[in-house]
């Protein structure tokens, strides 16, 4: 498996290390008027349920796939469906998620290239994965910040 992938799909290494922290630690935000650790994991199983609905199932050669929902709008939509989940639950969904994420972008051809919403620059599936590697390491990293207060 290429490195691109495997640093995808390690996201869910780093997320199930936080079933030993206790609720309420992931509850708060990580700061003050952001996200609570909960919160940035469902936001991250979000997109990938968002991918692996409405983006995957259109990837192949030549594909102008839809273009990506408005970030604010998504991200709403995402605290709204999960909020009445525990964290162990959200714990489960991206982890289970990004698996199944994981294994279908590894089985697709490696050299078709895609659009998206219409734009100009073709992208492969690592290249669309990058973007999302990307986005976890943003996360991962206000998250290992967060626990790392005392």
């Amino acid at each position: 498996m290429k490195k691109t992938f495997k640093e995808f799909a390690s996201a869910c290494e780093e997320v199930l290390k936080l079933q030993g922290v206790p609720e309420e630690k992931l509850c708060e935000p990580i700061q003050e008027g952001k996200w609570s650790v909960r919160e940035i994991i469902g936001h991250l199983y979000y997109w990938d349920k968002f991918n692996l609905e409405r983006m995957l199932p259109d990837m192949h050669d030549g594909a102008d796939l839809r273009k990506f929902p408005d970030h604010d709008e998504h991200n709403a939509e995402a605290i709204s469906f999960l909020q009445d989940e525990p964290v162990e639950a959200i714990v489960d969904r991206f982890v289970e998620t990004r698996q199944v994420l994981t294994g279908k972008l590894v089985s697709l051809d490696g050299n078709m290239r895609f659009t998206i919403g219409g734009g100009k620059r073709k992208l492969s599936v690592e290249s669309f994965t990058k973007i999302f590697v990307k986005h976890d390491t943003h996360h991962l990293k206000q998250i290992a910040e967060k626990l790392s207060e005392n």
